[in-house]
């Protein structure tokens, strides 16, 4: 079942963003990795800036989050996160399913340059890569990170028809 998540699912959208982001060590820049990848207060702070997370849940447990942000006139794919023991079964895929009709906008996501694996699932997904001087003025405008993240980031964009 997919669900809106609420305060109660905080310490396990906490867990899942920092388990499954484990995939990044060593793969992303090594002065953009932390531990704990994301800290409790970054994760307070993303959702105080609007950032409304998703969870597929089976058995009472969530087995992956996927949050969206409204910013003016685009809809942003934020903190896709499936636990690592459950990748591969089509909760991301089922996720981003959800999400995309709740937003007539176009939807941009970012993600890590280096993190392969997450830009081939949205290109399957029908987005596509923007060009890097694209990619650094959108990062700009709708993202708050750091100029080193944008740096080694990349946007892909899916534009809603009509």
């Amino acid at each position: 079942m997919i669900r809106k998540c609420s305060d109660k699912d905080f310490e396990e959208i906490y867990q899942i963003i920092n388990d499954a982001a484990i995939a990044y060590k060593g793969v992303i820049p090594a002065d953009r990795w932390h531990e704990p990848y994301m800290s409790k207060d970054h994760l307070r702070g993303e959702i105080d800036d609007g950032v409304n997370f998703w969870g597929l849940e089976e058995q009472g447990i969530l087995m992956g989050v996927m949050g969206i942000q409204d910013r003016r006139d685009v809809t942003l794919i934020r903190h896709a996160y499936v636990r690592t023991a459950k990748r591969n079964l089509g909760i991301g895929s089922r996720l981003l399913a959800h999400l995309e009709p709740l937003s007539e906008k176009t939807i941009l996501i970012g993600t890590w340059a280096a993190a392969f694996w997450a830009v081939a699932f949205y290109e399957k997904h029908g987005y596509s890569l923007v060009t890097p001087e694209e990619k650094n003025r959108l990062l700009k405008k709708y993202w708050n990170i750091p100029e080193r993240q944008v740096e080694t980031s990349v946007v892909l964009r899916n534009t809603k028809p009509g």
